[in-house]
């Protein structure tokens, strides 16, 4: 409880404090619209979206120096990861250019694979890219940036401008460590896993939201009094080894794509000051293995009945899961002028002492210097389904979560979800139609299905193979999809609007010259010099033979056709081209499945529908009922997609809603 006197009434059953109406949440006394809570990458994208749309918007930080820090590994996109990226940026989000200006080594993922999955991958300066950001950010119009802890939540009952007719809680305010208060209208929560967080080293345990930074105990306290569902995750970071120690000769190396290719559909290539950064592959030995299991009872975090990311696990659970295996790691820099390595497969919570015993098992790690030890990095999670698809919380009025703190893993996810909560935010402010993407519109749009529908038991990550609709979703076609409807809601600036205008363009008139040139197969076999092509007198275009060679800047000199040849040095235009010949054929089939999707989705369900009061009537069981009313789906589609929720319950639901006439 603060001691310091406050303006209005203590609430007594929640530390959170209470307020009329009247008094601070009337957009007239509120000096912002949005007040953002942290300066991570769920916070940078969320309040630079508020302030792209025009509102008054504050980001609040404990570490001004600290917004846009990477905490674990110096890397952006990957597959999955990468179409993240790229729907950020069609929707004018800063992470992607920034990482084009701070990265030092690109690579495309999965290149085996057709472009629908291919994955955009960059190695990122630590140093440069938090430079970048806080650039960035501290230069944007109607963004004022705050250091200090926001240690409470000013609470609100009754009507307000944005939603008249509620007599449910909303937002108000924060409260700073301080005692301040700053009123606001609605407040996005970005706070990572710093939330009631502890990290460990060994069985040595302390409060700590990342090493150095202190967590958020009083925040974690007010949201858990409110009556949020709250649990915990693990995570972990490898130790820093210093790069001077590592013997590379001998070890595999991995070097960056010829031309690189950008995350920014505003950059034709990223900007690179000095040739490509290379990374190196080890892996550990069976030595490595034995020291990490052996280990285990003088480790607290593995010791720990929680959940830890399935998909980027620690050595100690990759060693107990598969003891034999050789495990890679990739020895990755830091940046360019950085004296470190981030030894990308080692994270572990063991001792120190331990960890310099596990790195000399390690071929070229032999006399490797720990600079920071791993540690493990426990924290407090709160249930997404207790979210709307707008990120916006079912309990409070606005307030919305974004990152970590739904359960999310990686800098790309969270980076989405603070894209769509900053503008939601601002919608609501707004009293306007909230924004939300769905599982046809993007990867953003399935993450945010999947957590506001399914919940997660561990940390969650976008995988390609969670798409039903991936062959769509290609980060090719992210501007396509997204980025008109940010020019509606007005979050897209106008530069990209001009851009994507121009580029939308250009991909035209690439595929009017690809249809235009037009021969028979035997001379397609003559001039590509591709033998599997039939030797017959059929005319057919160039957009046709496209998919067999894989490769349209070539297809463009074999043709002799220059004005192709220069619109496809713009490596989005090569791949937009590439794509649209290869998938055209399976798009319409694509299609008809999202239409299918999009009908069960426009049928939506009662919010304030008691599904436990009406499961007799409905015919469904005490169970299903139980499930529906604890997640409340927002339509009939997000309703199947609940497990272990049977169609036949959905059905008779659905009869008995249209007979009541409560579906809209």
């Amino acid at each position: 409880m603060l001691s310091r006197r406050l303006p209005f009434t203590i609430v007594s059953q929640c530390r959170c404090h209470s307020v009329a109406s009247s008094e601070c949440a009337d957009g007239n006394n509120s000096k912002y619209d949005v007040i953002v809570i942290g300066g991570g990458h769920a916070g940078c994208e969320a309040a630079s979206a508020a302030a792209r749309m025009g509102v008054r918007t504050l980001m609040v930080t404990h570490k001004v120096e600290k917004i846009g820090e990477m905490s674990c590994n110096p890397s952006f996109g990957g597959i999955g990861k990468g179409h993240i990226m790229c729907e950020v940026d069609a929707l004018d989000g800063v992470c992607s250019r920034v990482c084009d200006l701070s990265g030092v080594m690109f690579r495309v993922l999965n290149r085996s694979r057709g472009p629908a999955v291919w994955g955009n991958r960059a190695q990122i300066d630590r140093d440069q890219y938090r430079d970048n950001m806080q650039r960035e950010i501290l230069s944007t119009p109607n963004l004022t940036v705050r250091g200090g802890a926001v240690e409470d939540l000013v609470m609100s009952s009754g009507a307000t401008s944005e939603s008249p007719n509620s007599s449910s809680p909303h937002v108000a305010g924060v409260v700073l460590e301080s005692g301040e208060v700053i009123p606001s209208r609605s407040v996005v929560l970005t706070a990572g896993t710093f939330l009631n967080a502890t990290i460990s080293v060994g069985t040595t345990v302390k409060q700590a939201g990342r090493l150095g930074d202190a967590p958020s105990i009083g925040l974690a306290k007010t949201l858990a009094d409110i009556g949020f569902t709250v649990a915990q995750l693990r995570t972990g970071t490898p130790p820093r080894i210093l790069a001077s120690s590592v013997q590379t000769q001998g070890l595999g190396v991995q070097h960056g794509d010829e031309p690189p290719h950008p995350f920014s559909y505003l950059n034709n290539r990223p900007v690179l000051d000095a040739p490509q950064e290379v990374t190196y592959q080890t892996a550990t030995t069976p030595e490595t293995n034995a020291i990490a299991v052996e280990s285990l009872d003088r480790n607290y975090h593995i010791k720990e009945e929680v959940n830890g990311p399935r998909f980027c696990p620690s050595l100690e659970s990759k060693c107990l899961r598969y003891p034999n295996l050789r495990h890679r790691v990739f020895l990755e820099p830091e940046g360019r002028d950085s004296k470190l390595f981030y030894p990308q497969g080692l994270g572990c919570t063991m001792p120190e002492d331990e960890q310099e015993r596990t790195l000399r098992t390690v071929p070229g790690l032999e006399r490797a210097e720990i600079v920071v030890p791993g540690y493990g990095v426990h924290y407090d999670f709160f249930d997404p389904r207790q979210l709307r698809t707008t990120l916006e919380t079912r309990r409070v009025g606005g307030l919305f979560f974004a990152g970590q703190i739904n359960g999310t893993t990686g800098y790309e996810e969270a980076a989405g979800q603070g894209l769509i909560a900053g503008i939601n935010a601002v919608q609501r402010v707004r009293g306007r139609e909230p924004f939300t993407l769905d599982r046809a519109d993007g990867y953003i749009g399935v993450m945010i299905d999947d957590l506001t529908t399914n919940g997660c038991a561990e940390p969650y990550r976008v995988f390609t193979s969670r798409a039903e609709y991936r062959l769509l979703l290609r980060p090719d076609n992210a501007d396509v999809r997204l980025t008109q409807k940010g020019i509606d809601i007005g979050v897209v600036g106008e530069r990209r609007r001009h851009s994507f205008n121009e580029l939308s363009t250009h991909f035209r008139e690439a595929l009017d010259i690809l249809s235009g040139v037009r021969m028979t197969w035997s001379k397609w076999r003559h001039v590509t010099r591709h033998d599997d092509m039939p030797d017959t007198s059929t005319v057919i275009g160039a957009d046709k033979i496209l998919p067999m060679l894989n490769n349209v800047s070539a297809l463009g000199e074999m043709c002799q056709l220059p004005r192709l040849s220069v619109l496809l040095q713009c490596q989005h235009i090569a791949n937009k081209v590439l794509a649209h010949s290869i998938y055209r054929a399976s798009a319409g089939q694509m299609s008809a499945l999202v239409k299918e999707f999009r009908r069960d989705e426009a049928l939506r369900l009662p919010a304030d529908f008691d599904y436990c009061e009406h499961a007799a009537n409905v015919g469904m069981s005490a169970e299903v009922a139980e499930k529906l009313n604890r997640i409340k789906p927002e339509t009939l589609g997000a309703a199947s997609r609940i497990g272990n929720v049977p169609v036949g319950s959905l059905i008779q639901l659905m009869v008995y809603l249209k007979k009541k006439q409560l579906v809209t």
